[in-house]
């Protein structure tokens, strides 16, 4: 297996089975304690990646890296009565990020691991192996972070638009639902044809690096005396 072959690819792999399953379990695991049993009742409150994949969306993925996940059924009707709709909405739909988040500060331990053990005998025996799974490790905290990152956009079908509508509140809401087709439309179109949001998404993405690397800052001291490293 090249380089090449594992850094084109192994992306593609871990969104499909690990970023995408993780965030839409979360999902319709939030909205079934929050009362709502549809999506649990078609078999989406699991890690199993077959069950969240969407075909046309997968096929998308492995071809050219875009794609999307079988978006997670909710019914805000049966949310239990002390959720009204519109906040168990903003609760199921922050659930999505916030299982990538977690993900990416599960990962950065993992990651800071792994580096000290390659660091600690890659001037005697180097191990590639070991040097392909970091690598794989790092792709998994960046493509988790910016999964969360892109999903608290506010339109949509974004998660970040009823996130958004929780907090905007009637008024706000009633203006925007006119224009928010048109602003979807817009805003994706800056996105996938243009670099205008790449800086202002950039920053927020190296927000997110900068709280995993002092979340996991504890990591350090037991790397350095476990492996006798000066890695971070």
């Amino acid at each position: 297996m090249s380089l090449d072959f594992l850094m084109t690819y192994a992306p593609r792999i871990i969104i499909l089975f690990i970023c995408q399953p993780v965030h839409e379990w979360a999902h319709a695991w939030s909205a079934y304690k929050l009362g709502d049993p549809t999506a649990a009742n078609l078999g989406r409150k699991t890690l199993n990646p077959i069950a969240h994949l969407d075909p046309i969306g997968t096929l998308g993925i492995l071809l050219c890296g875009m794609g999307w996940g079988k978006p997670v059924p909710v019914n805000p009707a049966r949310f239990d009565r002390k959720h009204n709709m519109r906040k168990g909405m903003a609760i199921t739909a922050a659930a999505g990020p916030i299982s990538n988040f977690v993900m990416a500060f599960i990962a950065t331990i993992i990651y800071k691991f792994l580096s000290g053990a390659y660091a600690a005998t890659a001037l005697t025996s180097p191990n590639q192996a070991l040097q392909w799974l970091i690598l794989i490790i790092y792709y998994v905290i960046v493509l988790n972070i910016g999964l969360g990152v892109f999903n608290l956009i506010p339109i949509q079908p974004l998660d970040g638009s009823k996130i958004f509508a929780y907090f905007a509140g009637d008024r706000i809401n009633a203006k925007l639902s006119n224009y928010q087709q048109y602003i979807t439309i817009i805003v994706m179109g800056l996105l996938v044809f243009t670099n205008i949001l790449d800086g202002p998404i950039s920053v927020v993405n190296t927000g997110f690096y900068k709280l995993m690397d002092l979340l996991t800052f504890w990591v350090d001291p037991i790397v350095r005396a476990v492996f006798s490293v000066n890695v971070f």
